[in-house]
């Protein structure tokens, strides 16, 4: 049985005039929304409005950046930009980044060809960069 898949998704945060994304080379980055080496998105999901304030927003986001999303600790499979954009998404408003974009990686690895890239994915390592927020 095979699925077809409708993209690998890329996903960032828009809040307060900047796109907020995870990637392996400088961890935590910011740019003006669309702003991403990968161009205008295909889709925007709209969750609402934060209630969180900037400065708060930004210690969180610094705490993430020493901790958690540090760019030596991507993985394409198990701790990429979509874990990050759904745990930025509900900091900021409760609500979750869309399921079919958080289950990728799962539905993937489910498959013969996912099975197969596996080992050679997770032998990758990424030399990181620097955060803007170390």
């Amino acid at each position: 049985c095979s699925s077809d898949l409708d993209g690998i998704w890329h996903t960032g945060i828009v809040v307060y005039g900047q796109e907020y994304f995870f990637g392996g080379t400088d961890g935590i980055e910011a740019c003006g929304p669309g702003g991403t080496i990968l161009g205008q998105p295909t889709q925007i999901v709209d969750l609402g409005k934060t209630e969180i304030p900037f400065d708060v927003f930004m210690e969180f986001l610094q705490e993430l950046s020493d901790t958690t999303y540090r760019p030596e600790k991507y993985h394409l499979f198990h701790h990429n930009c979509n874990n990050f954009t759904s745990e930025l998404a509900q900091f900021l408003t409760g609500k979750d980044i869309p399921s079919h974009i958080t289950s990728l990686p799962q539905e993937v690895l489910s498959t013969p060809f996912g099975a197969m890239i596996q080992p050679f994915v997770d032998a990758m390592h990424v030399q990181g960069g620097h955060s803007p927020f170390q």
